[in-house]
């Protein structure tokens, strides 16, 4: 059925989201050994940006379930660069730190090597750490001629994180199934608990790419054809990310690719919550099929709230509201409440 968003919904969804934060445990310790795709959490919505937290390292300390990254393939330079409108400079609160010795002490605006470096070196510092995704939107789309292409991607997220990725080989393995979709709809994701330690990686088309009228080939359709591509030849278990279908749409969005061999690749799902919530898209479709469902721009659900620094109470509230509609996920840019972004709620 489709969901709408009701104040009433609203009041009961707070009460709930009390009821975790007056835990004595950290909120992720509630449920830890719920299916990943069975719970909803919290993120940030470009979370590399200074004036979002001054390091890195910072975004990781915050508890939240998802940080986003944008990343140039930038035509001119062999590195991947990370900014949100300068193609080509790194412009971010990325450090390169070997360790979390060296945290905040180091010249920030590195490239997606040197954040890399950082979500490392913080794991290495955490490693039982709640599962993370790492949402990164290729503002400009790969660039697999210059050496930018999906491959080298899996390279440097396999280099720099190693078996901290769960990627598309790891959710297969072992499971007797050919396609993500038939994983995920049998079994769903693993456990929080599993899941530990681990960043899931999702990918989306950027605003750039989807604006040049040059570039016909978009990061969805590009990744998915590489994992279908990488499945026949055996080399799933070096892929490191899931493509995910942008924008929230009626249906099985999924029929926009018009070669159907691509549609299995896809189970994470990334569009606005208003969209989502607002009575014409059946939510349950996703949640009943143990999708990944990313809601952006939660704070703009009728009646909207500060998209910055809403009152704690209202942004739970929020946080159960979309939690209810079916979201895996929820984004906003709510850097300053770090008892918000470790919430960890049931999903549904």
């Amino acid at each position: 059925m489709a969901v709408k968003l009701t104040a009433a919904a609203g009041t009961a969804t707070l009460a709930a989201a009390a009821l975790v934060l007056s835990s004595p445990l950290p909120a992720q310790a509630d449920a830890p050994a719920a299916a990943y795709s069975a719970t909803t959490s919290v993120g940030v919505h470009n979370a590399y940006e200074t004036g979002t937290f001054p390091y890195l390292a910072d975004a990781l300390d915050s508890g939240a379930g998802l940080l986003e990254l944008d990343v140039w393939t930038n035509f001119t330079s062999r590195d991947w660069r990370v900014s949100h409108s300068n193609p080509f400079g790194n412009v971010n609160n990325c450090e390169n730190a070997a360790s979390a010795a060296e945290f905040r002490s180091g010249p920030v605006n590195q490239n997606l090597a040197g954040c890399l470096a950082d979500i490392r070196a913080w794991h290495e510092a955490n490693p039982g750490h709640p599962p993370i995704q790492l949402k990164i939107e290729l503002k400009d789309g790969f660039a697999a001629n210059l050496g930018r292409g999906p491959a080298e991607l899996d390279a440097l997220l396999r280099d720099a994180l190693g078996d901290a990725v769960f990627g598309p080989g790891d959710l297969l393995a072992g499971s007797g199934h050919a396609t993500l979709d038939e994983a995920v709809r049998a079994d769903g994701f693993p456990g929080r608990d599993e899941l530990a330690g681990r960043f899931i990686v999702h990918l989306i088309p950027g605003t750039v790419e989807q604006g040049n009228p040059f570039d016909s080939l978009w990061t969805d359709r590009e990744y998915a054809t590489h994992l279908r591509d990488a499945a026949a030849a055996g080399t799933l278990a070096d892929t490191a990310a899931f493509p995910a279908v942008l924008g929230a749409a009626p249906g099985d969005p999924r029929t926009r690719y018009t070669d159907a061999s691509l549609r299995p690749w896809f189970v994470v799902f990334d569009g606005s919550a208003p969209t989502y919530t607002q009575g014409a898209i059946d939510t349950s479709w996703y949640r009943d099929r143990n999708y990944l469902l990313v809601m952006t721009d939660a704070h703009a659900v009728p009646p909207a709230i500060d998209p910055v620094a809403p009152g704690e109470a209202q942004a739970l509230a929020r946080v159960g509201e979309l939690a209810a509609a079916g979201a895996t996920t929820v984004t906003s840019d709510w850097s300053g409440l770090p008892s918000v972004l470790s919430t960890v709620l049931p999903r549904g």
